[in-house]
């Protein structure tokens, strides 16, 4: 983990309310491992804001991609950054995704801004010979990352809400059918459709792990305040720390909100 003042290569919009930004960090981009995270400060004139998460969405030679919805205060802030600028930026951090040596056929689950991460996963899964399987779901076809942003090789499918691109409906149908397929499975998206996985879909993954990567609020993510605590079979745990991503078996899914 460093703490570094990073400069902006680019941040620009790829999507509605989704941008794409590079920084430059070679330290960071030898470090960060898929499912990873940094802590961004962002600071509105004089109103100095808690650090904000953002996953970690590609790596590259000197410098980390992040992809980030500008939903709130900060993250706001940030989309209006330009190229030459610096981030205070914390990372990597937090215990990523785990891929079993064993497991040939990865199934990989995205909603929303939930693909960023996965993506990461994906294309270190392909250089490993996995053949990977990437369902993810938005609400309109331009919500849906654009397919080369994609790794060559991958295996996408779609849902969108309202019919626009792929099968209408919830991503979550997607996935009885494509489980089956899968010796894997990794999830990543907006904490309702979490717990309707677990909830609904789960008897379609019991011969198989799957991983989620949850989405929680955070305060420092270095574990030192508790403010991102949750439940599981192992007792208490910190997201930002023993997380973001858990087994999903392990989750005590009623206790969150």
């Amino acid at each position: 983990m460093n703490q570094e003042l990073t400069q902006i290569i680019s941040n620009r919009e790829v999507m509605p309310g989704i941008f794409h930004l590079k920084v430059a960090s070679s330290q960071m981009s030898l470090d960060a491992r898929p499912g990873q995270y940094v802590m961004i400060t962002c600071d509105r004139g004089t109103e100095r804001l808690l650090r904000r998460p953002i996953s970690i969405h590609r790596t590259f030679d000197g410098g980390l991609e992040l992809l980030y919805a500008g939903v709130g205060g900060g993250t706001q802030w940030l989309s209006q950054r330009q190229s030459g600028e610096n981030l205070d930026i914390l990372g990597p951090l937090g215990h990523g995704f785990q891929v079993n040596p064993t497991a040939k056929n990865l199934l990989l689950v995205a909603g929303g801004i939930g693909i960023a991460p996965l993506i990461y996963l994906a294309e270190e899964a392909l250089k490993a010979g996995k053949n990977v399987t990437l369902v993810a779901g938005a609400r309109t076809a331009d919500q849906l990352v654009p397919t080369s942003r994609l790794p060559p090789g991958i295996d996408f499918k779609v849902a969108t809400e309202d019919g626009s691109a792929g099968y209408k409906g919830l991503v979550t149908a997607l996935l009885p059918e494509n489980a089956a397929k899968a010796d894997q499975v990794f999830i990543c998206g907006p904490m309702p459709m979490l717990k309707a996985i677990a909830a609904n879909y789960a008897s379609s993954f019991t011969d198989k792990p799957v991983q989620v990567s949850l989405e929680v609020r955070m305060g420092c993510g270095l574990g030192f305040c508790y403010a991102c605590t949750i439940n599981t079979a192992q007792g208490l745990k910190q997201v930002c720390k023993d997380g973001p991503v858990f087994e999903m078996s392990d989750v005590v899914w009623g206790e969150l909100k």
